[in-house]
């Protein structure tokens, strides 16, 4: 019996051998299958064994299934260093081999699963970001951001950083030292809103409302009667972190009536639920790339009215960033001839621009539709296995689902057995609901019926060994019920239309 077995007879099974080790279960049954157990868990096996495996068994077997075998070079290989070199005592001790991430099924707040053609686009040759070819890039680039968008805002690209440096551009150049800000909180990022007021040397007046609960109009309109010299109203209209979607339309309308600009944070409403730039009036928005694009993270698409532009412009003070400074990036991102700013992330553009091809040819309204389909499927199964959502049916969002945790279930160690032993990655609560929730995305390329029956599947599984009384198939059966109905009132639809 070689060592593989004698790890699956010690432990009871391959499962058991994946937790003890924290591995995934598929990494398990590779070293059953081969015959043996890589060299460099030799002194892991002992370890965790308690002696029953030696370290020296181990490595017995790997080299007698895997021998070692050194390429021979000669003797003036002009590549080799011999000896005691001055630079070794920094090299690294831990053998370090290239990276290779395992396959996972990411239906967590983001990232998002990367679609295979973006892949593909991001891989190819980098050319330089003033190249002509790059340049015409591009212009399709900000043509396909203002229709994911839905404006015709010329100042619409995305700027080079994760959404919260998005963020921080919004308000860097839209609040000036003392100007009065009106920041809606109803969850964590809310509250990065009101940090970005206080470093721009702002004035934040604050509108509060719970956690999982939208934004609420009124208390908007009261905070804005009485601080009428606000300059600034910002909020979140898909708040991550709750999985709540908040009316921007009529916040936006409630900002203008009283003279203020508004900033809105759409990272993970942008391609999952309708965002109206045009329509709704909105002056500053900003999103993420690794969330309903389903690109790599690492850029925040944003656009700003006319107005913002002017406003920034007419500015007597210095921007108090010159990587963020709207003046400068004009050069760039503007219409007129390119002017150096910085070295622009090629090849995450180039995926970018993949990623939105992509929205384009399935269509926003169909992208949207599709982020419901699936959500109501996954909020079938959910409710069959007895959860609760957090937020009230009406302003649920569809691609960010948090659900509350049964009782007396360690929902870390949920997380932790999904991911280790079903390859599937969910996400947890944050603040004051840390502990208490699960987030379940369907964002983008995730945001397939596929995952939605992966994850009830696995995550039955899991509650049921954790002794919760779940009758195993009743989620999957009630979300296949969920599509079937759907899929009838599609075909009455399309009947009665033609």
């Amino acid at each position: 019996m070689n060592s593989a077995e004698r790890l699956v007879e010690i432990f009871g099974s391959q499962a058991d051998v994946a937790r003890a080790f924290q591995l995934d279960r598929s990494v398990v049954n590779n070293w059953v299958k081969t015959g043996y157990v890589p060299a460099r868990w030799a002194m892991e096996v002992e370890q965790l064994t308690g002696g029953r495996i030696l370290a020296v068994e181990v490595l017995n077997d790997a080299a007698a299934r895997k021998p070692v075998r050194v390429k021979s070079r000669p003797d003036d290989f002009a590549g080799a260093v011999f000896g005691s070199d001055a630079m070794s005592k920094f090299a690294p001790t831990k053998r370090i081999q290239s990276f290779h991430p395992p396959q996972r099924t990411l239906m967590g707040p983001g990232p998002t699963e990367i679609h295979p053609r973006v892949l593909t686009t991001m891989s190819q040759p980098a050319i330089g970001y003033l190249d002509p070819i790059f340049v015409e890039m591009m212009e399709e680039l900000k043509s396909l951001l203002r229709y994911a968008y839905q404006t015709k805002n010329p100042l619409t690209f995305p700027v080079s950083g994760p959404g919260s440096v998005g963020m921080e551009y919004c308000f860097v150049n839209m609040v000036a030292p003392g100007d009065k800000v009106v920041v809606c909180r109803n969850g964590v990022f809310g509250g990065r809103m009101i940090e970005n007021v206080e470093r721009a040397g702002g004035v934040a007046v604050v509108v509060e409302d719970a956690w999982g609960e939208p934004v609420t109009p009124q208390k908007l309109e009261d905070a804005l009667k009485a601080n009428r010299d606000a300059k600034v109203v910002a909020f979140v209209h898909a708040e991550t972190s709750t999985g709540v979607q908040s009316d921007a339309k009529t916040l936006v309308e409630i900002a203008h009536r009283y003279n203020a600009l508004t900033i809105v944070d759409a990272v993970t409403s942008l391609g999952g639920t309708p965002v109206l730039v045009d329509e709704w009036g909105i002056d500053a928005i900003y999103s993420a790339s690794q969330k309903c694009l389903s690109c790599t993270p690492g850029l925040s698409p944003v656009s700003f009215s006319e107005q913002v532009v002017e406003r920034v412009k007419a500015r007597k003070d210095k921007i108090h960033s010159w990587f963020m400074d709207m003046n400068l990036l004009l050069g760039y991102w503007g219409a007129t001839t390119r002017t150096y700013h910085h070295t622009a992330p090629t090849n995450s553009l180039f995926a970018l621009h993949e990623a939105l091809l992509l929205i384009r040819e399935e269509g926003l309204e169909n992208a949207w539709a599709r982020a419901t389909r699936h959500h109501m499927a996954l909020k079938a199964g959910l409710e069959a296995m007895g959860m609760k959502f957090l937020v009230n049916e009406k302003y649920q969002l569809p691609q960010m689902n948090a659900v509350l945790c049964p009782e007396g279930v360690n929902e870390a160690e949920v997380r932790k057995r999904l991911l280790n032993e079903f390859n599937l990655e969910i996400g947890a609560g944050l603040g004051p609901l840390a502990g208490k929730i699960w987030r379940f995305g369907l964002m983008g390329y995730s945001c397939r019926p596929e995952n939605v029956m992966v994850c009830l599947s696995a995550l039955g599984s899991v509650l049921v060994d954790m002794g919760l009384p779940i009758h195993i198939g009743d989620a999957e059966s009630a979300a296949h019920g969920a599509y079937a109905q759907m899929h009838v009132k599609d075909a009455q639809r399309k009947k009665k239309a033609a």
